[in-house]
């Protein structure tokens, strides 16, 4: 079982792992999973509907940090003004990568 999951993280970019990191850092893993909706959408979903947008990092990155409503049901998702623009850049772009 070690080897197997040593053979996993070494196949894994670590770019990767440290943006999971940073979901996991600032709690969105409370309510976001990568494929299954959970309170929120699922990455999956948000990459799905908004990855083709020209601006679509931008985009995501500005809803982690200003939050919103209405878009994926009535639960609001708070703002996260503690979230660094650099990071909201570098999870987004993740996000956004996740097929």
């Amino acid at each position: 079982m070690r080897k197997f999951v040593l053979v996993v993280l070494l196949s894994l970019p670590v770019s990767a792992l440290a943006d999971e990191a940073l979901l996991k850092k600032y709690s969105c893993t409370a309510c976001h999973q990568t494929q299954a909706k959970v309170l929120g959408p699922s990455y999956k979903m948000v990459s799905d509907k908004y990855r083709d947008r020209a601006d679509a990092q931008s985009y995501v990155a500005g809803k982690i940090r200003a939050g919103g409503k209405g878009v994926w049901g009535q639960i609001a998702m708070p703002a996260q003004a503690q979230v660094s623009e650099a990071d909201a850049q570098v999870m987004a772009k993740y996000i956004l990568s996740i097929r």
